[in-house]
């Protein structure tokens, strides 16, 4: 994976191909999250009567609270790297519009910096459920051995 440099030297010589790049691989990375935030839901909904006898439930609630935050902040990101995406013409027109492409620039280091920041944090959260979800699911496997000896 390319990593985008969060400095401002860098970003002022950054070719518009390159910033095509980074945007194209932030919106795919972040369209990927979209769609296992459905999954999560899913997952959630599927183990809600375990969650709930799930001896450490408060920390779980906040959890799945913090999944929706998550969603939410990735949508809002997803738009906000399309408008990006689309307002890659002032870099590629041909006309001199120094102050636009000074701006467009600064948008691009902001949004890296915010999709790198999101996506760790995103992967934290996913390692958190996914260790939730796997001591439900041994803790169900060990009351079914228990079950099925007696």
């Amino acid at each position: 994976m390319k990593t985008t440099q969060s400095s401002p030297k860098y970003i002022e010589w950054i070719s518009a191909e390159d910033m095509h790049t980074d945007s194209t691989e932030w919106a795919s990375q972040l369209e990927f999250a979209k769609d296992e935030h459905l999954f999560f839901e899913h997952v959630i909904t599927t183990y809600t009567s375990q969650l709930l006898a799930f001896k450490d439930f408060s920390s779980d609630k906040e959890l799945v609270d913090t999944i929706n935050r998550s969603f939410k902040k990735n949508l809002q990101l997803l738009a906000e790297v399309t408008a990006h995406q689309t307002a890659l013409q002032i870099m590629v027109d041909g006309i001199d519009q120094p102050k636009d492409e000074k701006k467009y620039k600064e948008t691009h280091r902001k949004l890296a910096v915010e999709v790198v920041g999101f996506l760790h944090e995103y992967h934290a959260l996913k390692t958190q459920l996914f260790a939730i979800i796997t001591t439900i699911r041994k803790e169900e496997k060990q009351r079914f051995l228990f079950d099925k000896k007696h």
